[in-house]
């Protein structure tokens, strides 16, 4: 059973109370029978696809248990701020200790920590499986194999603080043109050179349907820069717990391993060419109704 870890405003050893004596927040708000508001927001972060998924599968769960799930995609910054004026509920895209920690240093007493439902995240940059380099104190050296290029994601992302400010000046990379536009743009640049069979270095992340879909290898990180794997975390606004006292405990229970979650990733985003995830998370659901169940039990 994994460690209940609410933290912030509210304890969770204060959710039964509220389940039994309702709700202050938000009294006039449509509530279920299991104590929670009816109408639930899940922030989602632009690109961040292991976010896309778990979300995506929360709303297809909560729907089925009588809630009116809205998915509103933005990136970190207003999602955190977002959070503690209560425009949106909950985010579970939060990767501590390290990527999103300058967020919750602002905001944290703000906020409440549901807990991590995954442990295997890591920060990467990765190479074609047969690039001329395996670590990243090779890389410089090897700028032009690369066209001189590194790829990155979102400018806001806490990915691309990470490779400003640690992964760059650790390496020399200062030469080397880094590029950020978006996680789509980074995936349409690495599907350009694997269909070319040009050499590619990008910035990653574990998990990611990424690794299935091309012959990528990490490259070696003897400074550490990147950071050790990480945990992925539900985070609530401070009031979060009080409103929703049932979901608050479904959450701080979820657990969801990297194959699974590979598993709902890949069907989503490499099997199906849509954008309309619903069917499909809904295919995935009937193939793992077992696990599915266990959510809100």
């Amino acid at each position: 059973m994994k460690k209940r870890t609410l933290t912030g405003a509210l304890a969770l050893g204060t959710v039964s109370v509220l389940a039994l004596g309702g709700c202050a927040a938000g009294a006039d708000a449509a509530t279920l029978e299991n104590g929670d508001q009816q109408e639930v927001t899940i922030a989602v972060f632009n690109g961040w696809d292991e976010g896309i998924a778990a979300s995506e599968l929360w709303k297809a769960v909560l729907t089925e248990q009588g809630y009116d799930v809205t998915l509103e995609y933005a990136d970190p910054a207003p999602v955190y701020s977002g959070l503690t004026t209560d425009d949106y509920d909950v985010t579970l895209d939060t990767w501590l200790p390290t990527t999103h920690a300058d967020y919750i240093d602002q905001y944290g007493d703000e906020l409440v920590d549901l807990g991590a439902w995954n442990e295997d995240a890591k920060l990467t940059i990765a190479v074609n499986a047969d690039a001329p380099v395996d670590s990243l104190e090779e890389l410089a050296a090897n700028a032009g194999a690369f066209g001189n290029k590194l790829v990155g994601i979102e400018p806001g992302s806490g990915l691309n603080r990470v490779t400003e400010e640690e992964v760059i000046p650790a390496y020399g990379l200062e030469k080397m043109e880094y590029l950020t536009s978006s996680t789509p743009a980074m995936l349409s640049e690495l599907t350009a050179a694997t269909k070319a069979g040009e050499n590619i270095a990008v910035t990653l992340w574990r998990p990611h349907w990424a690794y299935d879909a091309f012959p990528l290898k990490d490259l070696a990180d003897p400074e550490g820069a990147l950071g050790d794997a990480e945990g992925i975390h539900a985070f609530g606004g401070k009031t979060f717990v009080e409103r929703y006292p049932t979901l608050a405990m479904w959450l701080a229970d979820f657990e969801m391993d990297s194959e699974l979650l590979f598993s709902l990733e890949n069907a989503m985003f490499n099997e199906a060419d849509t954008d309309d995830y619903g069917p499909v998370v809904e295919a995935w659901i009937d193939e793992n109704r077992e696990y599915v169940d266990s959510l809100t039990e």
